[in-house]
């Protein structure tokens, strides 16, 4: 199937006489008739559900949804976008060890890979994604586990160039770990370019609606672990708290995403609620045509906004012109997200008095769903940092972040329009 069918049809294969539509399986617990039965679930002999904080059949369907989208060979939700990001190292990292981002990273995982992660006692090295190959390839050290980056960034709109970054982590024996939470498996797909695993807040277009926080992994199943043995003891040693299994041997290609259900499902407990997984499954029905038409208008609008004397400047990847436009192309040839970044002339106050004055495109911390929304970061989630501070995170002082909803193109224009006459 092509992938708009499969935003439809994967996931729940009902048979004969089930629910046409996935139900959702609002239960904490699931009824075994012997003792041995659940018990070869607990040593990870038997496929089932004995407890909703690892696994639910209604987040298993949409998971495999999921997957199916981005061509892996297996995934699960988490409770956020958050939380599937920090599983996602996490189950490779400990203790002593060191991974490489991005720098134009949204501002939360930054956060989580350099202040909460460092005091667990794995450190993260952020490199500007711009940078030669050569430059990136200095960063690399022998407790190097890890690379991590953005499709399109948050914030930020720029443009991550796969190829290099696979070739690098690669060569040194690590994955490439991809959120792709703007552009979606229907505008990139990052195992096609060398990425090995892949993250998603599904809150945002996956969603689509604004409703439910939720996260996705996805694993390729390319990456071979085994080959690199001494670098994850955690998949390829015996786990002593499933009775000595190790997971590539029992596993195969299955074994990351087993482990970090085994274990960090189970001891964390990020759970997506069966209830927002099925409000997600809604989403992902609708999400190919959604993501058309929110390309379509936040082109336009970034010309609109390029053709203003009162806007200082304009990154949408999308733009001919765009310093990533080429990459754009490269990658996502059939448009990026609808997100895109800009300013206004006159500094902090004059963005201020532009955002006041817009009529129904509002201002909120979420972005990317069916509404037009905006956020100036100096002033909202990076209120905190100096302006010296917002350059360092690669965040401008005066970008306001746009994310353009699937409303008509020429009411949105409008809106922005008679707010840029009031400055």
């Amino acid at each position: 199937m092509r992938i708009e069918t499969k935003c439809i049809h994967e996931g729940w294969k009902p048979s004969e006489g089930e629910p046409r539509q996935l139900p959702v399986y609002q239960s904490t617990t699931f009824k075994y008739d012997t003792s041995d039965a659940m018990g070869k679930l607990f040593d990870l002999e038997a496929e089932g559900y004995f407890y909703t904080r690892l696994q639910n059949p209604t987040n298993d369907a949409v998971a495999a949804k999921i997957c199916a989208l981005e061509g892996g060979v297996a995934a699960m939700l988490t409770s956020s976008g958050q939380a599937a990001n920090f599983y996602a190292i996490f189950n490779i990292c400990e203790a002593g060890d060191h991974f490489i981002a991005s720098s134009a990273i949204y501002g939360g995982t930054y956060n989580l890979f350099g202040v909460t992660m460092k005091k667990m006692g794995i450190e993260c090295t952020f490199v500007d994604q711009d940078l030669s190959e050569e430059e990136l390839d200095k960063y690399f050290r022998p407790n190097t586990k890890a690379v991590f980056g953005e499709t399109v960034t948050n914030p930020t709109c720029t443009v991550l160039d796969f190829d290099k970054f696979s070739r690098l982590a690669h060569k040194h024996g690590v994955p490439l770990i991809i959120d792709n939470t703007f552009a979606t498996p229907i505008n990139c797909r990052p195992f096609e370019w060398g990425a090995d695993i892949v993250t998603h807040s599904t809150t945002k277009y996956m969603d689509g609606q604004g409703v439910g926080v939720g996260g996705c992994i996805v694993d390729s199943g390319n990456f071979d672990w085994s080959k690199h043995a001494d670098k994850f003891p955690g998949l390829t040693t015996p786990d002593d708290s499933y009775h000595g299994i190790t997971y590539t041997e029992r596993f195969g290609k299955g074994a990351y995403i087993t482990k970090a259900t085994a274990q960090l499902m189970r001891d964390f407990g990020s759970i997506q609620s069966p209830q927002n997984a099925f409000y997600l499954n809604l989403g992902l029905e609708t999400l190919h045509v959604r993501m058309e038409r929110h390309c379509e208008n936040a082109l336009k609008v970034a010309q609109f906004l390029k053709s203003q004397d009162k806007i200082a400047w304009v990154h949408y990847a999308g733009l001919e012109g765009d310093k990533y436009y080429d990459l754009a192309q490269k990658y996502m040839p059939n448009g990026t997200c609808g997100v895109l970044a800009f300013a206004v002339k006159g500094g902090r106050q004059a963005s201020i008095k532009f955002m006041d004055s817009l009529k129904f495109v509002s201002i909120v911390t979420h972005v990317a769903d069916a509404k037009t929304c905006l956020l100036h970061p100096a002033s909202h989630t990076h209120r905190q940092l100096t302006d010296e501070q917002l350059v360092e995170a690669c965040v401008a002082p005066d970008l306001i972040r746009l994310s353009v909803g699937i409303e008509n193109s020429d009411d949105i224009v409008e809106d922005i329009k008679q707010a840029l006459a009031n400055i």
